[in-house]
């Protein structure tokens, strides 16, 4: 995996957030989500501190911090904010980087432009791989290869997939089948969420060997 990579999801809520914490607590990574829609129960970045118990230093702060918990297209309309795709650039670090994006790649930033352009134009300025995080159950053939081929489309890398919840063994296999991307395991649903339990989990399912 290259040095920075982007966390996205084939829905919202689907547990990128968590996945990116865990990463994050693995890889010995920083943290970025740049856009935050929906400030009412905390902000993800305080919550990935919180749950990974990392120190402040590895977390940027936000670009956009929006409002209201919708897409971020309208909550910035609703803030009388413009998100301006151009103006967007990855921070320089000298940690590996992980980078939360905001629901999923088809979300609309402003009215000319989606989340995965945003992407796109990363991944033109350097090379910033994809890991796409996708649900086990019903409807996640159909949403997973539905982004996969929205990423190809656009030429961006596709580090793996990342699986969340119970384990259905003919869904993933399906799209593994399907997609010939690698999967790069399977998250499941945690009792607690702390450095203990995300790294036991990380180390239950994931081979370090895989993102290196």
């Amino acid at each position: 995996m290259a040095n920075k990579c982007i966390i996205t999801g084939t829905d919202t809520d689907i547990g990128k957030t968590v996945v990116a914490g865990m990463l994050s607590l693995a890889l010995g990574a920083s943290y970025w989500k740049p856009i935050q829609a929906g400030v009412e129960g905390g902000v993800d970045t305080k919550a990935v501190q919180k749950m990974t118990g990392l120190p402040a230093e590895r977390f940027l702060p936000e670009s956009y911090v929006l409002s209201e918990p919708l897409s971020p297209h309208r909550s910035a309309e609703l803030d009388d904010v413009t998100i301006k795709v151009d103006d967007l650039t990855i921070p320089d670090t000298s940690d590996p980087l992980i980078i939360e994006g905001a629901g999923g790649l088809m979300v609309p930033l402003s009215r000319k432009n989606l989340m995965i352009n945003l992407f796109r134009k990363w991944n033109e300025d350097q090379h910033v791989p994809v890991i796409l995080v996708a649900r086990t159950g019903l409807g996640t053939i159909n949403h997973t290869l539905l982004s996969l081929e929205a990423l190809w489309a656009r030429n961006i890398p596709i580090h793996g997939i990342i699986f969340v919840g119970e384990d259905n063994p003919d869904n993933i296999n399906t799209i593994a089948e399907f997609s010939d991307v690698k999967v790069l395991g399977r998250l499941p649903i945690l009792d607690s969420l702390d450095s203990k339990s995300l790294s036991k989990a990380f180390d239950d399912n994931f081979n370090l060997e895989d993102f290196s």
